[in-house]
């Protein structure tokens, strides 16, 4: 039987506001019937903590760290929590939700597109595997957030290695199309990450970046050989061919959709009506 063809765009070292811009962008042409589904893996420059679409910016976020340490930031139209984008490979999948392959719930779909992403963390020898909360303390977590870092947290079919996150993803829902994107570690700065949200207290704070240590890891603390982002790509490349059952075909902008990309990443990206919104 032959496989369905998707869409592969690989954008290195977007700025935090051309970054969401062009997955927002990917979403809209694909409900316009203008491309196939797509799968695309990028970087940052500058590295960037992007917030969910529901944070609150005053509440949550450290600016002054953000601004001193010369961090981007952006608020991505997906929700979660906080990411520091730094070491890591991102992705996103772009794909219709009447797909014959895409469950109806969020849940589920989440299940199917990150089936990629698990052949990917297999084919670097490590053992991942789906979370399932299943106990009411675990679903109340994923109810009522007690922490604004992303990787702080249980959720319905995440990546784990050895009981612990290894990728974290969001996804949202708009005009017909699913957009999922989501950070799968390298390395982690983890005094730097925890810098950058606000706390009662100093207390606080260190009682929570101690449990952080047992929730999350990036890949490079589970391997002896690091491994480098082209050799991550690669891996999950081919973990989205097998995982999905598709033929990966690459793909690069035409001078008509960067524009497009650009003026949208001026607009509302870099906008502080966006960013600062809520």
């Amino acid at each position: 039987m032959s496989k369905e063809t998707w869409r592969f765009l690989e954008t290195s070292g977007g700025a935090p506001s051309y970054n969401m811009a062009l997955d927002e962008a990917l979403l809209d042409w694909h409900s316009e019937g203008k491309i196939p589904p797509t799968i695309r893996f990028y970087t940052w420059n500058p590295a960037t903590l992007s917030i969910g679409y529901f944070q609150k910016v005053e509440k949550e976020i450290n600016m002054d760290a953000i601004h001193d340490l010369g961090l981007g930031f952006v608020r991505r139209p997906t929700g979660g929590r906080g990411v520091l984008h730094e070491h890591e490979l991102t992705y996103s999948v772009i794909v219709s939700e009447a797909h014959k392959d895409m469950p109806q719930t969020v849940t589920e779909a989440y299940r199917v597109i990150s089936e990629g992403i698990l052949q990917g963390f297999r084919s670097l020898g490590l053992e991942a595997y789906f979370a399932v909360p299943r106990t009411d303390d675990e679903k109340a977590a994923l109810r009522n957030p007690r922490s604004a870092v992303c990787f702080d947290a249980p959720s319905w079919y995440e990546l784990v290695v050895e009981g612990r996150k290894v990728a974290g993803s969001a996804q949202t829902r708009q005009k017909g199309v699913i957009l999922q994107h989501g950070s799968i570690l390298l390395d982690l700065d983890e005094d730097k990450l925890f810098s950058l949200f606000k706390y009662p207290s100093e207390r606080v704070k260190e009682r929570m970046q101690r449990a952080f240590r047992s929730k999350a890891v990036a890949i490079n603390a589970l391997r002896e050989a690091p491994v480098s982002y082209e050799e991550a790509s690669e891996a999950f490349r081919a973990g989205f061919e097998e995982g999905l059952n598709i033929h990966l075909e690459p793909y690069t902008l035409s001078e008509e959709e960067e524009a497009y990309v650009q003026k949208l990443a001026k607009e509302r990206y870099e906008s502080d009506e966006w960013n600062y919104r809520r």
